[in-house]
């Protein structure tokens, strides 16, 4: 099995609450409204379904409003994992939002536009 290799990615949002962002990093509806079909949390378990297919993750970190980490279960190495963190531009006002993530080297452009494509679908559920 090739190694993963992290990638980070950030997206900006112009005027969205940090509270309402942080929401839809973290609760079952708000991830059920951009990254999956149906999120289901059971105390830091997490299980996403996509298309009837289920994963599990556990929330490995949390800092309210700034950052959370999860891990795939059916993961072979501890520690891959993927990551929001929210930063605040100060001089714009915008805030990022930041993806740390692992993909295979020949995988990694397609995990990229992934993460665009959810990530698109999370703005305008932002109404942004």
């Amino acid at each position: 099995m090739t190694k993963k290799e992290k990638f980070h990615i950030e997206y900006v949002f112009d005027k969205v609450s940090v509270r309402s962002l942080w929401n839809h990093l973290t609760t079952a509806m708000g991830l059920s409204s951009w990254f999956a079909d149906a999120v289901n949390i059971s105390g830091s378990r997490y299980t996403f379904v996509w298309n009837r297919e289920q994963e599990e993750a556990e929330l490995l970190e949390e800092k309210p409003e700034v950052k959370v980490r999860y891990r795939w279960l059916n993961e072979e190495y501890a520690d891959y994992y993927f990551e929001f963190l929210i930063h605040s531009i100060e001089l714009t006002g915008a805030t990022s939002l930041e993806i740390t993530d692992f993909a295979e080297p020949d995988e990694k452009a397609d995990a990229i536009a992934l993460w665009d494509s959810q990530v698109d679908v999370l703005k305008r559920t932002l109404g942004i």
